[in-house]
C-alpha cells in the first residue's frame, strides 16, 4: 500500500505543478495585454501568480521560457474562431473574427511589434500567421487554381488581418460592427461575391 500512496502523491504533485505552470503562463499573458515584455519583471509575474520568483525561474527558466509559454494561451483563445462550424455564413465568420480581434487584437499588435527583439515570440506568431491563412482558405473557397488562388488568398489575408482591424478599429475609430461591414465590403470586391 505505501507504493500506491507514493504514486498518488507524485501524480498529485505533478498535477499541482502543471496547474501552477498554467497560472504563471496565464498571468504573464495577462500582463502582456497592457505592457511590453521589457516592462514586465519576473518578480511581478511571480507576485501576480501567487508564487515566488525562484519558482517562475525553476518552471520556465526566465522570460524567454515565459514567452514560449504564451503560444498555448494564445492558441486556446483563438480556438473558437478556428473551429467555427462550416454551416455559418461568411458574414457570421467575419463577425467572429472581429470579435476575436476585440479580445486578442491589441496584444497581438503589441507582440508583433516586439518580435524582432524577442525571438521566442516568433513560434507563436508564425503559428498565428499559418492558422489565419488556413482560416481564410477555408472560409473563402474559389474556383481559382495554382498561383492565382494563392494570390487571392494573400489578398484576403490582408483584408482580414489584425493590422487591417487595428487600422479600421483603433486608428480610424470605427465600431466593431462597422469594421465587419468594411471588411465584408473588401471581400465582396476581392471575390466578386457578397459575404
Amino acid at each position: 500500500m505505501p507504493r500506491a500512496r507514493r504514486i498518488y502523491r507524485q501524480t498529485a504533485r505533478a498535477a499541482a505543478s502543471e496547474e501552477l505552470r498554467q497560472t504563471i503562463a496565464t498571468t504573464f499573458y495577462k500582463l502582456l495585454l497592457s505592457r511590453s515584455v521589457d516592462e514586465i519583471t519576473l518578480d511581478e509575474v511571480a507576485t501576480a501568480a501567487g508564487t515566488t520568483r525562484q519558482t517562475v525561474i525553476r518552471l520556465f527558466g526566465g522570460k524567454e521560457g515565459l514567452l514560449g509559454s504564451i503560444e498555448a494561451v494564445a492558441s486556446a483563445t483563438a480556438q473558437p474562431r478556428i473551429a467555427l462550424p462550416r454551416n455559418l455564413s461568411i458574414r457570421q465568420a467575419l463577425q467572429t473574427l472581429t470579435q476575436h480581434y476585440e479580445v486578442m487584437g491589441d496584444v497581438t499588435i503589441r507582440l508583433l511589434a516586439q518580435e524582432e527583439r524577442h525571438p521566442a515570440l516568433r513560434p507563436a506568431l508564425e503559428r498565428g500567421r499559418r492558422e489565419h491563412r488556413a482560416w481564410v482558405a477555408k472560409w473563402f473557397p474559389s474556383s481559382l487554381k495554382g498561383v492565382e488562388r494563392e494570390r487571392q488568398i494573400t489578398r484576403l489575408v490582408v483584408a482580414t488581418d489584425v493590422y487591417t482591424w487595428k487600422l479600421l478599429r483603433r486608428d480610424f475609430g470605427n465600431s466593431q460592427k462597422e469594421v465587419t461591414r468594411l471588411v465584408a465590403g473588401m471581400i465582396e470586391r476581392l471575390t466578386g461575391e457578397a459575404p
